[in-house]
Parts: structure tokens; C-alpha cells; sequence
């Protein structure tokens, strides 16, 4: 991204205000980094390994769902990204144009709580990376102030490169986007040479139900990016090209999604427990020699310590949507703190990992696609969002609505995540709805919650589309916004 006036130096000053036209000099193409760098995780591993411990699935229905679900999960990303480029806002400020400035209080909250939950596994998963090394290397053995003290280093570090501004983070993504791709055409043909093919591909094949459960499974991570979408887009130009925002998030999530999958699905012969395992990373310091392990999982460190700054990024904005009158690097901290004592408990308490992560996975895309459907349903009406209603909190906003509430949006996204949960099934949870129909024996619930969120917003009578300001002056405020007060602006 080029720098502007509002991101020039490390710290980014702008918040959840919208980007003036002058500002928006972005391009579409550092897109690409930025989802290559949301999906450097050792997680991709396990996941792809649990797809043929835990499901049952050969090498090529593993090869079906690493196709699938980085286009699934990310084509929304892309379709949801162009509403950054329209209004030049982050996703939670823009969805108050649908929801209404007091009904979006209601997705942003569920959606901020959801975030603690994926940060807390990212965080957990960063320290047992560093642990991993550690025995590796010196055969220092994890103990609870160890694990402690490496999981307040990963949120520390996590916090540092978040609270810079999305200057510092789209710049790690380069590097470590050149580095992660390196090592792992490395682990590529270690693999290649050393993995028994014959065990691979002897493997019986698992069910249609499993292959689809999988794709959900794997693209309930790209899901959970849904909402910060246009974080990322909003210093794009109006003109920036629909298509190209759309191609450079699958692409970019695409070309780490589908290698790390099929790795962890060979890597899975050798680790048939792992399905059980209460850690996630251990097996590759198994698996790989040293000379290999420790250079990968170091690289994976920094992509996951990358991943959870876009997340606590997106994560500030969220909490000053919320009203949360601070700086958005401040507002980053209680994401901080949050991950820490949910990280802390997960690591001393958790008995399975892979249980509970894949519990965590398939109630998280519930929870994020209730959003997804409203909103997508009225970026089929709305081409252009007003940035002085969006800042105006009070009843003179044009966003007010009902009492501040779009009843069709709160009632679309309630019935839509209501029902979505019904046909869910984890481990912690299971919906009356889940036995005896395809939308659950498939793992469908977060499909169903989209679907139905969305149609009901379509069918339902809705506030009209407010009309935008004109157009923003010189320098960059708009009209009848000049002698407002930013909401949250960084200092």
C-alpha cells in the first residue's frame, strides 16, 4: 500500500472513519500477500492430516476439498471486499449502513467474541510452534510457566505489529510470504522422497458427507475473514477492478490453502493419532528432520504471529464500532488480554485439540455467516455508503433507521443465525435439526445460515438506500463532516 497522510510512518492514525478519495492509492495486487499471509499456519497441516485421520477421506478427495474450499471460503472474501472499495470504510463501520447504528451492535458484538476465539487458537498454536523448537533443539520439555511464558511472548509480538497499522502488516506479509513459499517447496519434496506412497494411496476412500464436512471444515477459517474483508480494500480506489479484488483473494489464500492441506493429508500416514493429540504442531518435529523442521516452523511462527495482527487489526475496529471510545492500537489490547487468559486455559485445561478445534470451526462459521448473508444480500442494492452517517451515531443519522435497528437486517441475521445453529453439530454443541437431513449429516449449518439470512433480507421490506454526500472536498472531509469529531481516531 502507498503511504498517505493518514499512514505515512509506522503508525497507523486513521480509525473506523471513512478514507477521503485523496488517500485511497492502494492496488488490487497487494491483495495477494495480504491472504497469502492470513493463511501461513501450521493449522493447514493438521487440518489437512485430520481430513484423513479424522474423516476418513484418500489423497484425492483431500485434493477435492483443498480445491474447493480456499474458493468457497474466499470467493466471499473477494465478493465482500468490493463493499471496502465503495465506501471506504472497515466491514463493521459499513455494516452499520445495513444494520442500523444500534442493530449492528448485535452481529458486531457476536462477531467481536468469535474473534477472541480464533485469536486464542492462533496464539495457542504460535506457542506450541515456539515449544516445538525448543525440544527440538535443545530437548527442553513444555511445562505450564513455560507454556505461559511462551504464550505471552506470542500475544506481545502479536499486539506490537497489530497496533502499528495495516502499513506494518501488509510489509511482514511480503517478506514472509517469499519465505514461507521457500521452505515449504522444501517440505514439498522432503515429502516427495521420504513419504511410503504405497500407504497413501492405498487408503479406501471416505464418504461424499466426509468430503463435503472437510470443505466446510477447512473453509470455515477463510469464513472467519468474511467481515474484515474490507479492512483491507478500503484504501482501494472507487475504479479498482470487482474481478481482480475477487481473483487476488482466492488466489492469494489458494496457492498456501491447497499445498499445506495435501502435505498434512500425506504427513497423516505417519501420525495416526493425531487426531487425539492436545497439541497441534509437535508431529512435525517428528515427521521432518531438524535441518527442515526448525527453519519451517520458525517461518510458520511468523505467519501465524502475522495472521492473529490482521485479525487484532480488524478486531479494533470492530470494539470502537461497538463504542469503545478509544485509539484502535488500545482497543487491539483487549484482543490481547482476551487471547491470553483463553489461551492460558486452553493450553493447561484441553485434554484434544483437534476436538476442540474443530468443535470451535464449525460454530465460528455459523457466527461470522449470518453477517455474511445480510450484508451480501445488500451489496446487490448499495453501490455507495454515506461516511457522515456512518460516523453520526446519534438519531439525525441517516443510518438510524427504526429506533436505530433495519428490522429487516436484525431479524434476517437473528432467524438466519438461529436456524443456521439448529443443523449444527461439535463436539460442544448439536442443533435439533442435525440428525436425519443432508444440510446436517454434510456439516452445512454456516451454508444454511447464509442462505437463509440472506433471502429473508431480500424478501423483507427494507429502509430505502440513503443517498451519499456528494462528493468530498480538497482536503478530504466530507460535507456536513468537517466540524465532526472522528469517533475513534489513533493518536
Amino acid at each position: 500500500m502507498r503511504k498517505t497522510a493518514e499512514t505515512e510512518g509506522a503508525l497507523e492514525t486513521r480509525g473506523i472513519e471513512q478514507v477521503p478519495d485523496h488517500e485511497r492509492t492502494a492496488r488490487t495486487r497487494e491483495l495477494f500477500p495480504t491472504w497469502v499471509g492470513a493463511n501461513i499456519s501450521v493449522l493447514l497441516l493438521t487440518m489437512g492430516a485430520s481430513l484423513v485421520v479424522a474423516y476418513h477421506l484418500d489423497l484425492w478427495q483431500a485434493l477435492i476439498v483443498a480445491i474447493a474450499a480456499p474458493v468457497v471460503s474466499y470467493g466471499l472474501v473477494g465478493l465482500i471486499g468490493i463493499a471496502g472499495k465503495r465506501g471506504g470504510a472497515p466491514g463493521m463501520a459499513l455494516s452499520r449502513a445495513v444494520f442500523g447504528q444500534r442493530g449492528n451492535l448485535l452481529p458486531g458484538s457476536l462477531i467481536w467474541v468469535a474473534r477472541w476465539g480464533w485469536e486464542t487458537i492462533n496464539a495457542v498454536t504460535g506457542a506450541y510452534a515456539v515449544l516445538t523448537i525448543l525440544k527440538v533443539l535443545f530437548g527442553v520439555r513444555a511445562g505450564a510457566v513455560l507454556d505461559m511464558v511462551m504464550l505471552l511472548a506470542f500475544v506481545a509480538a502479536t499486539f506490537a505489529i497489530s497496533g502499528l497499522g495495516i502499513n506494518a502488516v501488509q510489509e511482514c506479509n511480503k517478506y514472509a510470504t517469499f519465505l514461507f513459499g521457500a521452505f515449504s517447496v522444501l517440505v514439498l519434496g522432503y515429502l516427495v522422497v521420504d513419504t511410503d506412497w504405497s500407504k497413501v494411496f492405498d487408503r479406501p476412500a471416505g464418504t461424499t458427507a466426509a468430503v463435503i464436512t472437510g470443505i466446510g471444515m477447512i473453509a470455515a477459517g477463510g469464513v472467519s475473514w468474511i467481515p474484515s474483508a474490507p479492512d483491507f480494500t478500503r484504501y482501494l480506489p472507487r475504479t479498482a477492478s470487482s474481478k481482480a479484488i475477487v481473483g487476488t483473494s482466492v488466489g492469494g489464500a489458494g496457492i498456501v490453502v491447497l499445498p499445506m492441506v495435501l502435505m498434512g493429508a500425506v504427513m497423516a500416514v505417519a501420525t495416526p493419532d493425531l487426531a487425539s493429540a492436545s497439541d497441534p504442531v509437535s508431529f512435525l518435529g517428528e515427521i521432518l528432520p531438524t535441518w527442515i523442521a526448525v527453519p519451517y516452523l520458525l517461518i510458520a511462527l511468523i505467519g501465524m504471529l502475522l495472521i492473529n495482527a490482521m485479525s487484532m487489526y480488524s478486531a479494533g475496529f470492530t470494539a470502537q464500532t461497538l463504542g469503545f471510545k478509544v485509539p484502535r492500537h488500545w482497543a487491539v489490547s483487549v484482543n490481547a488480554v482476551i487471547s491470553l487468559a483463553f489461551g492460558g486455559v486452553l493450553m493447561l485445561a484441553a485434554t484434544s485439540f483437534m476436538g476442540s478445534f474443530i468443535a470451535f470451526l464449525s460454530l465460528l462459521a455459523v457466527a461470522f455467516s449470518a453477517w455474511v448473508g445480510v450484508f451480501g444480500a445488500d451489496m446487490l442494492r448499495r453501490r455507495e455508503y454515506d461516511g457522515a452517517a456512518m460516523a453520526d451515531t446519534s438519531r439525525t443519522s441517516a443510518y438510524w433507521y427504526r429506533g436505530g435497528f433495519s428490522p429487516a437486517a436484525v431479524a434476517s441475521w437473528a432467524i438466519g443465525l438461529g436456524s443456521g445453529l439448529m443443523f449444527t453439530t461439535s463436539d460442544w454443541f448439536t442443533g435439533p435439526l442435525a440428525r436425519g437431513n443432508v444440510i446436517g449429516e454434510y456439516g452445512l449449518g454456516w451454508v444454511a445460515t447464509v442462505v437463509i439470512s440472506g433471502l429473508l433480507y431480500v424478501v423483507l421490506p427494507k429502509p430505502p438506500v440513503a443517498t451519499p454526500a456528494p462528493a468530498q472536498d480538497p482536503a478530504g472531509a466530507l460535507p456536513g463532516q468537517r466540524n465532526a469529531a472522528p469517533e475513534s481516531l489513533a493518536v
